[in-house]
């Protein structure tokens, strides 16, 4: 396969949020010359437009206009980036090729209905890839550390919800968990991560200091699923008063992380990699 830096021409499959434009201007950095974005309405940034050379909006669920977008314009490899919300692919209103892909499908969640995506494209010889390789400047190593440090039974909190979200995560249920003394306080599972850190946190008490735990599954499609956090996900963790968030170190993606930093530092929330 060719290397990303050999790869010249390149689709996005465009969620929402940030993480997109910072593909783009990342992919351009790295001698990307034609990008062409595929988007979806009430989910991409509009300004992912500024960024690219095309961009083909359509509803989600449209698979036949998405596969075309790139066919038509010779694009032979394309990326995944940024979230589409887990709702929405309940609510889509499918074509019939979407609608064949989905009856073929025993189980429907996000793995495999973007797996099912992943095929149809092959078909019509457009290959998605990972988009990590463009990405890795965004992942926090080990020993990442941003805000206060943590205490003894934060540390204690971190392992203790790092087992259990690897194995929720193993079971495909959630990739979140919020814990405060050893006690698991919310479970991520279909309302998505936003949703978990604020039930979390409703849990801990007046007082909050609720542990959050983000992490990457056992066997991770990394073409369609990077763990992603940005200023949104901190910004309800200030609200929630949760105090620390671990995140999976090399595995998942920062975004803003100015903006971050200067959240954390205020709100004296600590992100930390396990």
């Amino acid at each position: 396969m060719e290397t990303n830096r050999a790869i010249e021409s390149l689709g996005i499959i465009a969620g929402n949020r940030s993480l997109p434009l910072e593909f783009a201007k990342l992919a351009r950095t790295a001698g990307v010359k034609k990008l062409v974005a595929v988007a979806f309405e009430n989910e991409t940034e509009p300004d992912l437009a500024k960024l690219v050379d095309e961009i083909v909006w359509l509803r989600v669920g449209q698979l036949s206009k998405m596969i075309s977008a790139f066919t038509d314009r010779k694009i032979s490899k394309c990326v995944m980036v940024g979230q589409i919300a887990p709702k929405n692919l309940y609510d889509l209103r499918p074509d019939l090729r979407a609608m064949s892909v989905l009856f073929r499908l025993k189980e429907k969640n996000a793995h495999t209905i973007f797996g099912a995506i992943a095929d149809e494209l092959k078909k019509d010889g457009v290959e998605l890839i990972d988009a990590t390789p463009w990405l890795a400047p965004l992942m926090p190593g080990k020993d990442f550390q941003m805000g206060p440090k943590l205490s003894a039974e934060q540390k204690a909190d971190v392992e203790f919800g790092f087992k259990i979200a690897k194995e929720v995560s193993r079971l495909e249920i959630g990739q979140t968990i919020v814990v405060k003394n050893g006690t698991v306080l919310a479970v991520e599972g279909f309302e998505g991560t936003d949703k978990c850190l604020q039930r979390g946190g409703e849990w801990a008490g007046k007082d909050g200091g609720a542990i959050a735990i983000k992490v990457a599954k056992e066997k991770h499609d990394l073409r369609f699923d990077i763990p992603t956090l940005g200023l949104k996900t901190l910004e309800i963790c200030a609200a929630s008063k949760i105090s620390v968030l671990a995140i999976e170190a090399g595995k998942t993606l920062l975004l803003e992380r100015e903006a971050c930093e200067a959240l954390a530092k205020k709100n004296k929330i600590s992100v930390v990699t396990i």
